[in-house]
């Protein structure tokens, strides 16, 4: 019982950094609600490793996300003839009150809710399994735009998660 207790307290505290890390990544785009594209940014951000050991593990740098997605919008506003320029400078200051975010942020928050039905602590390589597995949306486009086998991406991250922690890992 102990147990089950302090697995929530933690989990409580991932949701909370992790949307916190994605506010910060949407508002960094001048975005006040964080996209799907924003929560796969705060994955990486997780102290847990578990993210960025998915990416690495599918031959990925992590690194290279957040250009991928800078491009996807620049190419979003090119395709209606708008010229794109990434903002620069001060990021927007976020609303007060309650967290809110763009659709498919919510989407992988209800899918970070369903799949939560065990005792294993919530990592950054859940976000990941389920973001692979999104086919459309600006993270979608940049993890194409990176030459990500998503397969690879999807399976890799799962299994990450399935042992609930990067340590058992060899990096």
């Amino acid at each position: 019982m102990f147990q089950e207790i302090k697995s929530k307290l933690n989990d409580m505290s991932t949701v909370k950094r992790l949307c916190e890390r994605a506010e910060a990544h949407a508002l960094q785009d001048h975005q006040r609600e964080p996209g799907a594209e924003h929560f796969l940014l705060a994955a990486l951000d997780l102290p847990d490793g578990t993210a960025r050991l998915a990416f690495e593990r599918a031959g990925v740098e992590p690194e290279a996300l957040r250009a991928a997605i800078e491009r996807q919008y620049g190419d979003a506003l090119r395709s209606i003839g708008l010229r794109a320029e990434m903002p620069t400078g001060t990021p927007m200051s976020a609303n007060a009150g309650i967290h809110q975010a763009a659709p498919s942020g919510r989407e992988i928050m209800q899918a970070l809710a369903a799949a939560r039905k065990g005792h294993s602590p919530l990592l950054g390589a859940h976000v990941v399994g389920i973001v692979a597995g999104m086919s459309h949306g600006v993270a979608a486009r940049a993890l194409r735009a990176l030459g990500v086998d998503i397969i690879t991406l999807k399976s890799t991250a799962d299994a990450i998660a399935e042992v609930g922690h990067a340590k058992t890992f060899d990096r």
